[in-house]
Formats: C-alpha cells, sequence, structure tokens
C-alpha cells in the first residue's frame, strides 16, 4: 500500500510521501535511544509542563487538524474535531495524574518484616523507546492514547502510522517537538507494514503496541514473543448491544443508530450485533432501520453530514461481500445494502435481520455502517448470542433491572460492560479486551503502568 494521501470523499490522490529508507530508520532507533538515556531521568513536573503545552497547541491546530484528518480517512468534520479535543483532555489528565499513578508503593509493613528487610518498595521505572503501530480510523486518539502515558512514564515513542494517514502522523511529530519535548521523545517512521518487523526485531526497542487487524496483531506477537518483548494489542470488536423489555426503549434506539454509525461505522467498540428480547424485538427494529434510513450520508466537510465515506475503496468491497453473503443465506435487509452511484467509498446505513451462525456476518466484523439484529426469547440466549463471538472488546446492556445487570456483568465475554449507555474510551477508565480482541490495557492506571519496568527495591535489616 503507497504511503499517500487519498481524499475518500472523491477517490483523488492528494500527496504521495516517500518511505524512509534503511539510513533513515537506523538515525531515528539511535536518536530514540540516545534521547531515552536523558529524558529518563526527567522529572513528572517537567514532562507534564512539555505535555501540556502539547495539548495547548493542539487545541490551537482544531480547525486545522480536523480538516487534516476528515481529508485523509473521511469522518465528518465536526467528529475529527471532536477527537482533537479529546486527545488533549488526555493529555492533561496523564499530566495532572501521571506523578500520583506511578507513585512508589510501599508494601505492608508486616510483609516487609516477614521478608527479612528493613524497607522495601515497588518502584516504576520506563521502558524504553516503544514502537506504536496504529490504525487510521481514529488517526489522532489512537496515538494519543499510547503517546501521553508513555511519555508521561518517561518512555520515547516510535510511531508507524497507517499508510493513508501520513499527514496526521507528521503533525503528531511535530506537534511534540513545538511543544518543546526532546528531540527524539515522539518520532513518525514513514514505512510501509513490511519494514514494521525489522524495527521490531532491534534491540533499541523495547516494546510495541498495536491497534488494527487480527493478522496484523499476530504478526507483531509472534515477532515480540520471538524477541521476548512487551506487547499490547488491541485488535477487532464485534460488540452486542442487548435491549430487554425494561429498557428506555427511545433512548436505546437513538443511542443504538450513533453506536452503529459513528465514523461510518468504523470502529472497533462499535455497536455491532443488537440482540434484542423478544418482546420489545419488533417496536425496536422497526424504530432502529428507521433511525439508520434517516441519517444523511454525504461530504465529510459539510457539518451537516452524520455518516461520511469509507476510508478505502478495499474497505467497501469487504462491506458488500459480508451483505451479499448474509442475503443469499436468507437475511432480511430493513434499510440500505446497496452502494450508491457516484464518486467517493460510500456505503449506506444498513440493517439486517435474519441472521444464522452460518452467515460471515456473524463472524466477521463488519467493519462499516452495517447492524445485524438478533432475536432472543430470553436472557440465557441473550447471553450466548453476546458470547458467539471471537472477539470481547465491549458490550452494552439495556435494562432497568439491577439482577439482569449482574448477571450480564458476570457472564458477558467483553473487556468492557457499557449498561444503558454506548461504550466510548475516557482516560479514566482501563481500555482493552478479551479473546481475539487483543490483550493488555490502554489508559488509566493500568495503562501508563503496561510500559513501565516494576521494580522491587528492598533494603536488608
Amino acid at each position: 500500500m503507497p504511503i499517500a494521501t487519498v481524499n475518500p470523499a472523491t477517490g483523488e490522490t492528494l500527496r504521495t510521501y516517500e518511505a524512509m529508507g534503511e539510513e533513515e530508520i537506523e538515525r531515528r532507533l539511535q536518536l530514540a535511544e540516545a534521547t531515552f538515556r536523558t529524558y529518563r531521568t526527567t522529572g513528572f513536573e517537567e514532562r507534564a509542563r512539555l505535555l501540556r503545552q502539547a495539548a495547548d497547541l493542539l487545541e490551537e491546530d482544531l480547525e486545522e487538524l480536523g480538516a487534516l484528518v476528515t481529508t485523509e480517512m473521511g469522518k465528518p468534520v465536526a467528529q475529527s474535531r471532536a477527537e482533537a479535543a479529546k486527545c488533549a483532555k488526555a493529555m492533561r489528565w496523564y499530566a495532572d495524574r501521571a506523578a500520583s499513578l506511578l507513585a512508589d508503593e510501599e508494601p505492608d509493613a508486616a510483609d516487609v518484616k516477614d521478608s527479612g528487610a528493613s524497607r522495601a518498595l515497588v518502584r516504576y521505572r520506563p521502558l524504553g523507546p516503544v514502537l506504536a503501530v496504529m490504525p487510521w480510523n481514529f488517526p489522532l486518539w489512537q496515538v494519543m492514547r499510547f503517546a501521553a502515558p508513555a511519555l508521561m512514564a518517561g518512555n520515547v515513542g516510535l510511531l508507524k502510522h497507517a499508510s493513508n494517514v501520513p499527514g496526521t502522523a507528521l503533525y503528531l511529530e511535530d506537534l511534540f517537538h513545538r511543544a518543546g519535548f526532546p528531540e527524539g521523545c515522539f518520532q513518525t517512521l514513514l514505512i510501509g507494514s513490511a519494514a514494521v518487523d525489522g524495527v521490531l526485531r532491534d534491540e533499541r526497542v523495547r516494546a510495541a503496541t498495536l491497534t488494527g487487524s487480527e493478522p496484523a496483531g499476530r504478526a507483531v506477537a509472534a515477532t515480540s514473543g520471538e524477541m521476548i518483548k512487551k506487547t499490547v494489542l488491541e485488535l477487532g470488536g464485534s460488540d452486542p448491544f442487548v435491549v430487554m423489555p425494561s429498557a428506555d426503549l427511545d433512548r436505546a434506539v437513538r443511542v443504538a443508530v450513533t453506536a452503529r454509525t459513528q465514523n461510518a461505522g468504523q470502529s472497533c467498540i462499535a455497536a455491532k450485533r443488537f440482540i434484542v428480547h423478544e418482546a420489545v424485538y419488533g417496536a425496536f427494529t422497526e424504530r432502529f432501520a428507521e433511525g439508520m434510513r434517516a441519517l444523511r450520508m454525504g461530504d465529510p466537510m459539510d457539518e451537516e453530514t452524520d455518516v461520511g465515506p469509507l476510508s478505502s475503496e478495499q474497505g467497501v468491497r469487504d462491506l458488500e461481500e459480508l451483505v451479499q453473503d448474509a442475503v443469499r443465506g436468507g437475511a432480511r435487509v430493513l434499510c440500505g445494502g446497496e452502494r450508491p452511484g457516484g464518486p467517493g467509498w460510500y456505503y449506506p446505513p444498513t440493517v439486517l435481520a435474519g441472521i444464522t451462525r452460518d452467515m460471515r456476518v456473524h463472524r466477521e466484523e463488519a467493519f462499516g455502517p452495517v447492524a445485524t439484529v438478533y432475536r432472543a426469547d430470553d436472557l440465557d440466549e441473550a447471553v450466548l448470542i453476546a458470547n458467539d463471538s471471537d472477539f470481547g472488546l465491549s458490550s452494552n446492556v439495556w435494562t432497568q433491572d439491577d439482577a439482569e445487570v449482574d448477571r450480564f456483568v458476570r457472564d458477558l465475554e467483553a473487556g468492557g460492560v457499557y449498561v444503558n449507555g454506548m461504550t466510548a474510551s475516557h482516560p479514566a477508565f482501563p481500555f482493552g479486551g478479551v479473546k481475539r480482541s487483543g490483550y493488555g490495557r490502554e489508559l488509566s492506571g493500568h495503562g501508563i503502568r503496561e510500559f513501565c519496568n516494576i521494580t522491587t527495591v528492598w533494603h536488608g535489616a
């Protein structure tokens, strides 16, 4: 895949970039290692000052940055600006809290005495250069939820961004440079996917984090395992959205539409499988299809647009194949289902009912605005359908019954359970999944500690 900015709304290639050669990659690896030796000794106060400065600069660039993101990957421009603002919020969150999140911990005095020590503590120390392999769907936020905690912990970052958002990748490197971070603290590697393995094998790279597809995660995990390097993987998701009879149906429908179509449905944590109790199945499905049908699809630079184009021609083809396979298998199309004519990589909000286990869309992640609706006879069947997936990133449940909430929280196989609300990442809460959705956690105190050397310090009596 060429490294290029291609406008998804028109298919026009706006700019292409040369991939960095071996000499430039080596220069940047040397710089990362050298910078880490000194940056790791800076205090939390200095790191926080720099990160807050970066947040201020990002907010000053909001309009320009929103347009850049929309031009490169197609999300409605209002969503691009909101993503940038969310990054600034996360940067300040970590600037304010990193010192306490990584403060030395003192074990219980009785345990210290029992170990024969006069004193003991646990200290969090940075690991070194961390390689981040990041996707295009949230090209700012996905990077920042790694970069902010990693930099506050004293690590340095090497970003291999998706090849269709090179402008955003270079902006992020420049942002940290303008904020005053030492040269080498955060560098963008303009390289193709084939070059990742070589960088990951380099001994100067101490760890890696990847957000992306399952095949990409397998490749990074395999190499990291061979090299014995720490990894965090956030891969695909096919999140269930369960609606029970006691749910506020009007609100559940409104949130369901947003949860399925935000970012044109190109989100790992988007609700994708809508599992509805038979008592409210008819009412929910009718209103849901109506809400999806009413969305405005069009130019992502138009402030009134609800759903923009998908990021690539291949993405549209993949989605078409999933829908067509389901229809051949007997699924009913309640709305959408046909690609519109004209330029750009658009696919309409689509609702499919009558899904069976042998359809591809039941097993595979639909990365676009296609929703599948299932009927459940009772709570037990709802849990079974929800867990009948290789993925386990997050989940949504809609009920006013506390006993049902307890059951879902106990039994759903997912990294998050959102009750009467839409899954959304927030810097205060750990984010990540189970099963083929990956392992490790981003955000919160759990995220900042992922790339730390958790060190036991023991003093003899």
